[in-house]
Parts: C-alpha cells; sequence; structure tokens
C-alpha cells in the first residue's frame, strides 16, 4: 500500500523528483570525490612542500565542496517542495472522501480515528517521502561508491569493509524487525488517546454535572500510559541502534588506523592514501546507516500507509448514480414504500413495513417510544442511510437515482443535537444559504422565534458562535438551527425533536410561524410531545420500527391504543 500510495501522488511532481535525483546525484560525487582531493594535497602537495600545488588543489576542493553543499540544498529544496505538495493532496482526498461517506462508514472509522488518519498517519508518509527523496541517491550512492572508490585507495584493508557492513545490515535487520508491530499498535493507541479525549471535551459537562473528573482523569491515564508504554518501548529500540551502529563504525575507524598504520610504517600505503580510506570507511557506514534509518521509517509509514489507504478505499454505502435526476416532478413530494432498513450486522430490521406519503405543504408528524425508529426513519429522507428494502421517494424520484446535491439542495433537515459551527450567528445561518441577505437572516430568525434574543447579542448577526454552539443555550441552538434550515429554502423541511429544548409558549408560536410564513413547504416533524403534533395533516405511528397506525390527531385518538398511550401520558403535561 505505501509504494502505491507514493506512486499514486509523486507521480504529479515527476519533475520535481527528477531535480531531486540530479542534484543528489550531484551532491554524492561530489561527496566521493573530496577524499581523493584529500589524499592527493597530502600525498603530493604537503610531501613534496609544493605550496602551489597545494593552493590549486585545495581551492579546486573548496570549490567542490561548495558545489556539494549547493546541489544538497537545491535537491533538499525540491524534495521538500514535493513532500508537502503529497501530504496536502492525500489529506484533500482523504478529507474528500470522509465527507462523501454515510452514516455508517464513519460510525464503523470512528471520528477519533479519522483525524489520527488524516493528521498523524498523512504525516508519516509524508515525512518518509521526504527523507526517502533525499536519500534515495545518497545513500546507496555513498555505500556501493565509497567501497569502490575505497577500494582503489587500498586493496589490502578493504577486508574491514568486507566484516563491518555484514555485521551492521545484520544489527539494524534485527532490531527493525521488531519495531514493525510495535509502530502498528502505537498507531492503534494513538486513536484510543484521541477518541478518549475528544470524549472528554465534547462531553465536559456531563462529565461535571456527574463529578466524573477523577474517573476521566485515570480514564485518559490509562490511555496516555499505554502509548507510552509502546513508545517507550520503540525508543529504547532506537536507543540500542545508534551506539551499536557508532560502535561498528568506530571499530572499524580504529582497525583501520591499526592495519593501515602497519602498512604506512612498511611503505605499502602513504599516509594520504590512509586518510582518504578512513573517510571512505566514514562515509560507506553513513551510507549503511542512512539506509537503516529509512528502514525504520518505511515500517511506520507502511503502516499509516495502509490506514489511510482503507480510507481512501473504502467505497461510501451512500453511492453517486452516474447520471443521477436532476429534476423533481412533483417537488416537495415524499413518498415511504414499504421500507425496510437493517443496520450492518444487525439480527432485525429497525424498520420495516413503513409505508406513507407527504404532499406540497403537508404537515406529517412521526410519533412513538424512544427507540421505534424515529430518527432513523427521517434520515432515508436526505439519503444518510440507503433503505435496504422498498424505497424512498422524493419529488416523485427515488432517493437512489438522484442526483444527491440536487437532492439536498431541496431538504432542510435539523437534526436532533443541532451542531453550531465555529463564526458568527450570520457565517452559521448563511451556512445553509452563501448569497441569504441580512433581510433574509432575520426574517428565518424571525420565523424561528430567535430574533429577540440575536437582537440582544452585542453584535447582532455579528455575535460569536464557539464550536458546537456552546456559548448559546439549548433551546437557542434549536431555535438557530432552525433558521438555518428556513435560510437553505428548502421544499422539504426535516424536523428531528427539534423542539424538544422549547417551552411550550415558544415552541406553539414557532409552529404557527412556520404553518403561516411556508404553507407550500413540506414539512416532516418528528416529536415526542403531543401538543406539537396535534394539528399535523397526518400522524404516523411507530412501535418497535413497525408502522402501527397513521392519520389525523382525533382519528388516531379514537382508533390506536398505542397513540391514546402516549397521548394519556402527557395529559398531565399537555393539557
Amino acid at each position: 500500500m505505501l509504494g502505491k500510495l507514493l506512486f499514486r501522488y509523486l507521480k504529479k511532481y515527476k519533475w520535481l523528483l527528477l531535480g531531486v535525483l540530479v542534484f543528489q546525484f550531484a551532491s554524492a560525487l561530489a561527496t566521493l570525490y573530496l577524499p581523493t582531493l584529500n589524499a592527493d594535497i597530502i600525498n603530493y602537495g604537503v610531501a613534496k612542500a609544493d605550496t602551489g600545488y597545494i593552493w590549486t588543489h585545495g581551492a579546486f576542493m573548496l570549490l567542490v565542496s561548495l558545489g556539494q553543499i549547493l546541489c544538497a540544498i537545491i535537491a533538499t529544496f525540491f524534495a521538500a517542495r514535493a513532500a508537502m505538495s503529497l501530504g496536502r493532496d492525500i489529506r484533500a482526498d482523504v478529507f474528500a472522501r470522509v465527507s462523501g461517506f454515510s452514516e455508517r462508514e464513519v460510525s464503523q472509522f470512528g471520528a477519533g480515528s479519522l483525524i489520527t488518519r488524516n493528521t498523524n498517519d498523512v504525516q508519516q508518509v509524508q515525512m518518509l517521502a521526504m527523507m526517502g527523496a533525499t536519500m534515495f541517491v545518497t545513500a546507496p550512492l555513498l555505500a556501493i561508491g565509497g567501497v569502490i572508490m575505497a577500494v582503489r585507495q587500498d586493496v589490502g584493508l578493504s577486508w574491514l569493509i568486507a566484516v563491518a557492513v555484514p555485521v551492521l545490515l545484520v544489527v539494524a535487520v534485527l532490531i527493525i524487525g521488531r519495531m514493525v508491530p510495535l509502530f502498528r499498535t502505537y498507531q492503534g493507541r494513538l486513536d484510543t488517546i484521541n477518541r478518549v479525549m475528544r470524549e472528554q471535551l465534547t462531553g465536559v459537562r456531563v462529565v461535571r454535572a456527574f463529578v466524573r473528573e477523577p474517573i476521566e482523569a485515570e480514564r485518559f491515564r490509562a490511555a496516555n500510559t499505554d502509548i507510552m508504554t509502546v513508545g517507550r518501548n520503540v525508543g529504547s529500540l532506537f536507543v540500542l541502534l545508534f551506539p551499536l551502529f557508532m560502535l561498528i563504525l568506530n571499530v572499524t575507524v580504529v582497525g583501520v588506523i591499526w592495519f593501515g598504520g602497519v602498512e604506512v610504517n612498511a611503505g605499502n600505503v602513504e599516509i594520504g592514501t590512509l586518510f582518504a580510506f578512513m573517510q571512505y570507511v566514514g562515509q560507506i557506514m553513513g551510507g549503511v546507516i542512512m539506509s537503516s534509518f529509512m528502514a525504520m521509517m518505511i515500517p511506520r509509514a507502511a503502516v499509516s500507509a495502509d490506514r489511510v489507504g482503507e480510507v481512501l478505499d473504502a467505497e461510501s454505502s451512500m453511492t453517486r448514480p452516474e447520471n443521477g435526476v436532476t429534476e423533481f416532478a412533483a417537488p416537495g413530494q415524499v413518498v415511504f414504500d414499504d421500507v425496510e432498513f437493517t443496520y450492518p450486522g444487525a439480527d432485525a430490521p429497525v424498520l420495516t413495513g413503513i409505508d406513507f406519503h407527504a404532499e406540497p405543504g403537508e404537515t406529517v408528524a412521526i410519533v412513538g417510544s424512544t427507540g421505534a425508529g424515529k430518527t432513523t426513519l427521517v434520515s432515508l429522507i436526505p439519503r444518510l442511510f440507503d433503505v435496504t428494502g422498498g424505497s424512498v421517494k422524493v419529488g416523485g424520484v427515488d432517493v437512489r437515482e438522484a442526483d444527491v446535491d440536487e437532492l439536498w439542495k431541496g431538504i432542510g433537515l435539523v437534526p436532533q443535537r443541532p451542531f453550531l459551527f465555529t463564526g458568527t450567528v450570520a457565517s452559521n445561518l448563511r451556512y445553509g444559504r452563501e448569497d441569504a441577505t441580512d433581510e433574509d437572516l432575520w426574517k428565518a430568525l424571525e420565523i424561528a422565534q430567535g430574533k429577540d434574543f440575536v437582537s440582544e447579542m452585542p453584535d447582532g448577526l455579528e455575535s460569536h458562535i464557539a464550536q458546537g454552539g456552546t456559548n448559546v443555550s439549548g433551546g437557542q441552538r434549536q431555535r438557530l438551527a432552525i433558521a438555518r434550515a428556513i435560510v437553505h429554502q428548502p421544499r422539504i423541511l426535516v424536523f428531528d425533536d427539534s423542539f424538544s429544548a422549547l417551552d411550550l409558549t415558544t415552541d406553539a408560536r414557532l409552529r404557527q410561524a412556520l404553518w403561516r410564513e411556508l404553507p407550500d413547504v413540506t414539512k416532516i416533524v418528528v416529536a415526542q410531545r403531543v401538543s406539537t403534533i396535534t394539528d399535523a395533516d397526518r400522524i404516523v405511528v411507530l412501535d418497535g420500527g413497525t408502522m402501527v397506525g397513521v392519520g389525523t390527531h382525533d382519528e388516531l385518538l379514537a382508533s390506536n391504543d398505542t397513540y391514546r398511550e402516549i397521548v394519556e401520558s402527557q395529559l398531565g403535561v399537555d393539557a
């Protein structure tokens, strides 16, 4: 998956990568050539006290060094451009893929895991691309080229390299092999700590209300300790690896000095050649160490690439039709035709035998006990889930055959738990329609019974809204969410228990304003309070995921036991 992911994205930057290869090649050649120049200066210039030779070759050596530095800088710049672009493109594609997921896929991966995959996992792949681009040529060229150049300097000492390099490779393979499973465990633990942290931040009010701070702190401590343990094990292997590398390198250099000194004393090797051989040994070991460092990065990046690839390869259960229908013959009409829905892996369907319709301008209410399937039912209208049996038609078109964007344009959804985004009141309301004027926003707020409290805010429409709307009350959040749906100007409004935080008076005024100001808009209302839906044109009664009645309030009160029980249980509240 790692190679597939890198090839898929880096092929767009082939010219940058070609520049990296060219300049890294030039930098590596210059690095390999410098010890030879140094040997020549010592062997000939210093030995013969030829000052002119020393200055001439010294200046050339300085020029080669400057060229090597310049090539390395340019190669690193190109590599950074390619790697940063790679990270940007992967993050953009992961975000686009997740945005197309249905609720099913989001629940399957988990919000915390999806965030980790689009940040930390992408960063691991990006770092590998960066390091790989800068070391891809340098490491093998220094290792292989160093061997060749060292042998050219002195064949007699080459046996030291033949011993040191295999020992270095064996150590690297043994230690890196133990790192691979640890990296996979580490990423999983990172998911866990992100999930725990996210839950505690979003549920901070509940935590404090139930005095659960010590327990949540212990829960976080456990997750934190788990990831620390794995990280410590990985760190221990890193700590072990580099000292062993340096030990092998230093022992090899000591061997070169020892046996080379014998050769120099015997007159078989010149001192400059010995120095050059030592430099080449260092370059060879450096190349092998760089390759080992790359090999250490590859397992973690491979794990991260697999996790990113799982998201990119995941097929949303909500498939977009190639030639989706964009024209709706009956705008505002909603028809449930023998609908059945089963969650993946569930033993029994959540909904079965759902069969009703809502004509343009009508109000259809959905009632039932907790867990009856009301939220699941209305989620099928904007196609947050796909039915597993029967069909849902909006505007006379099966939602699975409709163009998704056109379908969503005609539906305004107010979820059970309304969510507001960081920004202002105006920016949140314009989430429904960006070109809405201030007059449109005030009109929507007036219908949603939110005009008064927004007017009292310090900056009116430009008043700040915190993430999730935590700086406004639950009732204000609901009214802002309703106003946002109205600004959208849909043909169908879906209210999923969206009046639960409102007092009875505000609830009544809001419903009257909706019915009065939006007579042509179809309204699908999920409600717990009977008073909210007594005026509905049609009431659908659910019990255990099955329709047990449909009709007006009076008709159901006279003929439906389930509905009558619901009404009687609330008589003391909604009399």
